[in-house]
């Protein structure tokens, strides 16, 4: 499936918006089906397979959750990638939406360009199985999987996810562009930082798109943690503009990292990839502002 060939399906209520993205999706090369209610919506996912659907959460029938649920639950539309357009921001959203394996949301008022990219990012990322994050070139989805399966059978291996918060405002302020820039290079100072630590054992992927996933031994995870946490913190102001840090833009709102280590809890055991997943996600939402 090429990028520009793919199948989109827009379900969005707003007659307006969804003109304005089926004439630009189109423009770029896409196949666009659009409806405006949330069962026509489950009707055209069944009836065009669409490689991708753009799902807008206050619909005037049923709610986007809900519509997402019931595509979860057939056979035929459960592995279709789902982006949310919302103009929600709250975590339990946010939460409602990890549960339905949504891959995004995108929030309005939205770029357009923004948009354009995580489309297609995301159809990338299917194309490629979900081997390696298409930002970052880091693995994910399966190849994470396999990594956390061995750590469930390691009791000497320790687990850590690294989130970047204010990530949200750093994109509102700079735009989609310049948030992939950034976790571009994060990814690349959390190798080359495991390289200076000369340890073979260590494993760096990606839990979601914008969230690191760092399994390592034991007797590293205290060193690793603590040089990571200072080495991203340094390296923030970099990526500010010069004039924003003078006139305090993100004094309130600024980067930081936040890196915390997953231990089951006594009589709760994780038994699945899938569980350790959910755990994680819990916690990287929990340490959200």
């Amino acid at each position: 499936m090429e990028d520009e060939k793919a199948t989109l399906l827009i379900v969005e209520d707003d007659v307006d918006v969804a003109e304005m993205l089926s004439a630009y999706l189109q423009a770029q090369g896409y196949e666009v089906h659009t409806v405006q209610w949330g069962e026509d919506g489950l009707r055209a996912a069944q009836s065009t397979l669409p490689d991708l659907i753009i799902l807008d959460i206050r619909l005037p029938d049923i709610d986007g959750f809900e519509v997402a649920r019931q595509l979860r639950e057939q056979r035929k539309t459960r592995h279709i990638p789902i982006l949310f357009l919302t103009e929600r921001r709250e975590r339990s959203d946010r939460l409602r939406g990890l549960q339905l394996n949504a891959e995004d949301y995108i929030t309005k008022p939205f770029d357009i360009q923004e948009l354009r990219l995580r489309v297609r990012n995301t159809l990338r990322r299917i194309r490629q199985g979900s081997l390696t994050n298409p930002v970052t070139g880091l693995p994910e989805g399966t190849l994470v999987d396999e990594r956390l399966q061995a750590w469930l059978d390691d009791p000497t291996a320790a687990l850590f996810c690294v989130s970047i918060l204010n990530l949200d405002h750093f994109r509102e302020v700079y735009g989609f562009v310049a948030s992939d820039d950034l976790l571009r290079a994060l990814g690349l100072m959390l190798q080359d930082l495991t390289r200076e630590m000369s340890r073979a054992d260590f494993f760096i992927g990606h839990l979601t798109p914008t969230d690191f996933l760092v399994i390592a031994r034991l007797e590293s995870r205290s060193a690793f943690i603590e040089r990571a946490h200072k080495r991203l913190e340094q390296s923030f102001d970099y990526f500010y503009r010069d004039q924003d840090r003078e006139r305090g833009l993100f004094r309130e709102k600024g980067l930081q990292v936040r890196i915390r280590e997953l231990q089951p809890q006594a009589g709760q055991p994780l038994r699945s990839p899938a569980q350790a997943r959910q755990a994680l996600q819990q916690l990287i939402q929990g340490g959200r502002p």
